[in-house]
């Protein structure tokens, strides 16, 4: 793999709801969910929201190329309510995705066990033998010429899950530098992979919330 060429955008940020327990931020293609492990990938989401919300804490992850929608927890005791609910599924989570491609169907699952690439670290990889179970729904939303717009429900939360899963199925994510070949990696200025919704039970009283952030592209 090549160094990571780090250049985050510099927008503002972008809070979609605030509370005494929740954070919810739109984070932006390119920038990382958390600081990097050299010097020059300090900056990150987390790094800037605490800047403004110093009492803000870490629940969930993005890829740094995947964009929509992050939940942070206010409280000690609200991060561990939302950490759990990640831990036990007990929330939803929908993403749009622009796929290369005319994807045959409406709809369907993507059933197949992941593990990580050891040698080609951070990559994953299908392995029947070794991988975790990992399952995807999917739904088409629109069709272009030769690329088709989908929906995509991770039912399970694997490290690059929806990428590894549409490429092996033979149809990328647009502008996917780690999975996708030269053409379509090269066939959109960012990742076409958004996460558009997020619905939960809030950590004071429980009652179900879903935020939502509209896809970019």
């Amino acid at each position: 793999m090549k160094p990571l060429d780090y250049r985050p955008p510099t927008c503002p940020l972008d809070v979609l709801h605030e509370d005494a327990s929740l954070l919810v931020v739109n984070k932006p293609s390119g920038l990382l969910s958390v600081p990097g492990k050299a010097a020059e990938h300090a900056d990150c989401l987390e790094t800037r929201l605490k800047a403004a919300y110093p009492e803000a804490l870490l629940v969930h992850r993005l890829d740094m190329d995947t964009s929509g929608v992050m939940v942070f927890a206010r409280t000690r005791i609200a991060q561990r309510h939302l950490g759990l609910q990640f831990e036990r599924r007990h929330l939803s989570k929908a993403y749009v995705a622009r796929v290369w491609g005319e994807v045959e169907g409406e709809n369907g699952e993507i059933d197949l066990p992941l593990t990580s690439d050891w040698p080609n670290r951070p990559l994953q990889k299908v392995c029947h033998e070794t991988g975790k179970p990992s399952l995807t729904r999917w739904r088409v939303i629109e069709r272009e010429e030769g690329v088709t717009r989908l929906e995509l429900t991770p039912l399970t939360g694997r490290t690059h899950q929806l990428r590894i899963h549409l490429n092996t199925i033979g149809h990328p994510i647009l502008g996917d530098v780690f999975y996708a070949p030269p053409k379509i990696a090269t066939a959109a200025d960012r990742l076409q992979l958004h996460a558009q919704s997020l619905t939960l039970r809030h950590p004071d009283g429980g009652a179900p919330a879903t935020f939502t952030a509209p896809d970019p592209f």
